[in-house]
Formats: C-alpha cells, structure tokens, sequence
C-alpha cells in the first residue's frame, strides 16, 4: 500500500447491522452478539424499534428511521448493510434504493438461492418467530414468490416468544433450545419433501447445529447470510502453490 487516504474516524468494519431495541440476552451465533463472527462489524440502534412494533405490528413508520440508520452505516464507512429482525424484509426495496452499498435486510433473502439447490418438488422450510406475522409483503421483499415454501412458527412456544417477541430480558437457553430443534422437527413432520430450511428470525443461529442434528438438513439464517455477503465485499487474495 504506497498511499492510504482519511476521512473518517473508524476503519476495517466492513457489515454494518442495525439493531432493533431491545433487552433479552444476544447469545454467541445471534447476529447482536460481536463474537458470533470472525470479523469486525459495525452496530447502530433504532431507538423505539421493538420486536413488538416490527414483528407484530408490521409498523411502517419503522421505514425511514431504518432508512436513515442505513445511510449513517454508509457514511461511516461499511460495504454492506443488514439488519437484526428477517420481518425486515418488508423494507428490502425501500432500504436497497435508498444507499450506496448493499442491503439485505432478511435471511429469508436465501429462501430463493435454496430452492433453487433442490428439485422443484422439494420446498424450503421456513422457521419463522411468528407465523401469522409472516405475510406476502415479506415475501415479496424476499423475492420468495412463487416458490414453494414450507413455514412452521414458534407461536406456542412460551420461552422464545417471551424473550425474542415480547421483550423479556432473560432467557432458558436450554428450553430455548428444544422449543425450535421440536419446531423443526414439526415441520419436517408435517412437509416431509422440505429439502432445506431457512432460519427466518436472527436469534436463532445459536441453535442452528442443533436443528440440523434433528432434521439432517441444510440450514441457512441470518449468520450464514452476512458471513456470505462479507466474503464477497471484502475478497481476499489466494496463497498457494502450483
């Protein structure tokens, strides 16, 4: 490097992710947990975004706050933007227009790269926080119409939905952790072609292994998502020998 440029205070954190407000805990493979990941990234909070507000109430006043976060990440530098919440992909379009770099607001944004893996007769499997949230504008910002999909929820399920959906700020990992690996498994029972399944909520990476154990399927969120789109904003030159 013969000549380097300023301009700004902070360097090298290529993934910006905005952040919902909220309390519960942000275990090791939750994208709000800096650990989860081999690189740096940069966070940035909209104030009053509660899950509440994006995964019940579908708030469109959410849009420009989310779109302002956006441009902020921008200024201070990242290469790419995404987000803390998959219901966010009611935003995708909006979002994407509205910056320079690239937005991918949902893991559900690999719902299409998955079918497209498998026969057509197979769908994806769609693991979603709640499934009567989970509407055709999220899809659509998905880019998921016409694809066959399979969708099972954790509506029932008491220690998820209180934690990640209501707010609450602690966690029964363990419990947790059964309540989506038996979703899973639901799901599979009930669409036993599912070839694939797509981890639709950001706080369920960290039990990701677990799922796969269960259905012995692939399984793509939001971590494989951003590790994906990192390694393609920042390549890195080969080392080898011939």
């Amino acid at each position: 490097m013969a000549r380097a440029y300023g301009g700004r205070t902070n360097y090298g954190e290529a993934i910006g992710i905005i952040m919902l407000e909220t309390l519960f805990p942000r275990l090791p493979g939750d994208v709000g947990n800096a650990s989860t990941f081999s690189f740096p990234v940069r966070y940035k909070v909209v104030k009053g975004a509660s899950s509440h507000r994006v995964v019940k109430e579908g708030d469109p006043a959410l849009l420009q706050p989310f779109v302002e976060a956006a441009r902020e990440l921008e200024q201070e530098g990242v290469r790419a933007v995404t987000t803390s919440c998959g219901f966010l992909a009611m935003f995708q379009r909006e979002m994407a227009e509205a910056v320079g770099v690239p937005v991918f607001t949902s893991s559900l944004l690999q719902v299409p790269l998955a079918y497209a893996m498998l026969g057509k007769a197979r769908p994806v499997g769609i693991l979603t926080a709640r499934v009567q949230s989970l509407t055709e504008r999220h899809f659509a910002g998905a880019g998921i119409d016409g694809i066959p999909v399979a969708v099972e929820g954790m509506d029932d399920a008491a220690e998820f939905t209180g934690a990640f959906v209501d707010g609450k700020p602690e966690l029964d990992v363990e419990q947790c952790r059964q309540e989506i690996v038996e979703a899973a498994r639901r799901l599979k029972r009930k669409h036993p072609l599912v070839g694939a399944i797509v981890m639709e909520c950001t706080n369920m990476p960290p039990f990701a292994r677990d799922v796969q154990e269960a259905v012995n399927l692939p399984v793509f969120d939001a971590v494989t998502l951003i590790n994906y789109v990192y390694s393609a904003v920042v390549r890195h030159a080969y080392r080898g020998f011939m």
